[in-house]
């Protein structure tokens, strides 16, 4: 019986590609699939390339990283003073002239006192009639209204404040308490002011990755680098008609499969991970099943992929696994050692028996 163990195997070795599970396969340093993949605009398939992760890797990516100028808004200056607008209601007091102020003076309600802007940006007022004041400061507002007064009154005096200001919003949404719109006013709003207004984040917020939406474009800021290393660039200036959105960080997950000793999702803390963070997150790998030197990151990127592979069979790839960092979404998978496959493989096809075929067999010194 024992004389056809040798037989077996010899026949079955060929189907050790049918060892149940997953495996990385490559051709050559690319990927054995196509992939869709975004190129001149275009969405075509093709093979990606495997990039070992190097020292040399490393240093490529994060001194292009702290070369990267963010893709920011420019920044209007004309938008950073408050410009009147519709809906806006504005207090006029001409001095030495009671007759031109509103009746009743302070006796009126806040809420009814002044004059409103109307929906063509016009406001009308004794003896000038409508005169246009939408876009301008209140200051260019006050200049034009007193020029045109002193076409009818001497030495004119006057003074325009904002009783209420309506024109000018931006809404802050999603990981924050009280989301909603926010009236922007005479002093400039920026990012940060804006989410402490809205009542400050929520315990699921991920400030590493907030997405403003301006003039049908959407840009990422990183809050979390303003708050913890004073990166002010990423405190803008908000206008009107800003969208600010603060994730959840629930999306932001890196998934472990493979070999490792547990296969999960794992939540990224504060926007950062490294590979050797969700490794030790994962319990490490199996070094009874697992091939170190195939742990891959598998990087999906919005129609950009990227798959980069570490040789871990040095204990030393443990520092570069500590300095490459990991992004939302990143797929970690751990290769399966070929012995393993091969004992799957039996396992599969000869159940029971094979372990019991192999047992005598080291019992009679085979």
């Amino acid at each position: 019986m024992f004389r056809l163990i040798p037989i077996m195997l010899a026949l079955l070795l060929p189907g050790c590609f049918l060892a149940p599970g997953m495996d990385m396969n490559s051709d050559g340093d690319m990927t054995e699939i196509e992939l869709p993949t975004m190129k001149d605009g275009q969405l075509v398939k093709e093979k990606t390339r495997i990039v070992p992760i190097t020292a040399d890797l490393i240093i490529e990516r994060e001194t292009a990283r702290r070369q990267v100028v963010n893709n920011f808004p420019p920044l209007d200056s004309s938008k950073t003073s408050y410009r009147i607008g519709p809906q806006d209601r504005l207090q006029i007091t001409v001095w030495e002239h009671p007759e031109l102020n509103d009746p009743g003076g302070e006796k009126i309600m806040p809420e009814l006192a002044g004059k409103v802007v109307d929906e063509n940006g016009d406001l009308y007022y004794p003896y000038v009639g409508n005169i246009h004041v939408a876009g301008k400061t209140v200051s260019e507002a006050r200049e034009d209204l007193t020029r045109e007064l002193s076409k009818y009154f001497k030495k004119v005096k006057l003074d325009i404040r904002v009783l209420s200001f309506q024109a000018h919003r931006v809404a802050v949404v999603g990981e924050v308490k009280n989301p909603g719109v926010l009236a922007l006013n005479e002093t400039p709003m920026t990012v940060a002011e804006a989410i402490s207004r809205a009542g400050g984040a929520t315990k699921d917020s991920d400030f590493a990755n907030v997405a403003l939406a301006r003039d049908g474009k959407l840009y990422k800021l990183d809050v979390q680098s303003l708050y913890e290393k004073g990166q002010t660039t990423q405190n803008l200036l908000l206008q009107d008609g800003d969208v600010l959105n603060i994730a959840d960080q629930k999306d932001s997950k890196v998934f472990v499969m493979g070999e490792a000793n547990r296969q999960q999702a794992i939540q990224i803390n504060k926007g950062r991970m490294s590979l050797s963070q969700a490794l030790a997150e994962a319990s490490g790998v199996d070094f009874n099943t697992s091939r170190p030197g195939d742990i891959y990151v598998i990087r999906a990127g919005d129609m950009h992929p990227e798959i980069f592979q570490l040789n871990a069979e040095s204990p030393d790839a443990m520092i570069l696994a500590d300095q490459f960092p990991l992004q939302a979404h990143d797929t970690l998978f751990v290769g399966t050692a070929g012995v393993t496959q091969w004992s799957r493989v039996l396992n599969q096809i000869l159940p029971g028996s094979f372990t019991a075929i192999m047992s005598q067999a080291a019992m009679m010194g085979m």
